[in-house]
């Protein structure tokens, strides 16, 4: 447990999801739904592959939970028909001009709209609680997914960057932004 209870992230729901603070009852399911190259291979390349067997415990300890609250914020997914079982996680930091989130999803939930239900959410609570102005995104330039997801909530391409991704054959990053002005534009075109 935090030492500053406060400092958890809110607990959030979507039509289908919980968004929450994981704990250390989700690490087994985090580390079976985590550990899949096809998962890891976009992710930066501090992630180590092959994964190891304590990765997630490892990562909740020593990176998660020292800086959880402190301008960096982690949610685990769990669908609502099965709050038990952690399929994906989303994070949100300030102080980057490079990247303010990202986020991962167990293969077998990739293709339902999960990730960009609970993108919405975070952008809301990034702009309208924590008072973001702007958000900065990043994906590999061959992760279609995730370039679909930035598109469908409203951030503009901005350019390309040189990035190492755990994939050793991916070198570069397409850069995103999005306003709170244009966040607000998009969600009132959406309705």
């Amino acid at each position: 447990m935090l030492e500053n209870e406060n400092s958890l992230p809110p607990k959030f729901e979507t039509h289908r999801l919980i968004l929450r603070p994981i704990t250390t009852i989700d690490l087994p399911s985090c580390q079976i739904n985590f550990n899949d190259y096809e998962v890891i291979r976009y992710l930066a390349d501090v992630v180590p592959w092959p994964y190891p067997e304590n990765g997630v415990e490892h990562f909740y300890h020593n990176i998660l939970l020292p800086k959880q609250g402190k301008d960096y914020w982690h949610w685990g997914l769990f669908l609502k028909d099965n709050p038990n079982e952690t399929i994906g996680g989303i994070d949100l930091w300030r102080n980057s001009t490079v990247d303010n989130r990202g986020f991962w999803l167990a293969r077998k939930h990739w293709g339902n709209g999960y990730m960009t239900e609970a993108a919405t959410r975070i952008n809301d609570h990034a702009f309208d609680d924590l008072g973001f102005d702007v958000l900065y995104f990043g994906n590999a330039v061959t992760n279609k997914g995730s370039h679909r997801i930035k598109e469908k909530t409203g951030a503009i391409c901005i350019g390309t960057r040189p990035f190492k991704f755990v994939d050793p054959n991916v070198h570069e990053s397409v850069m995103w932004k999005l306003t709170k002005d244009a966040w607000k534009a998009f969600k009132d075109g959406a309705r």
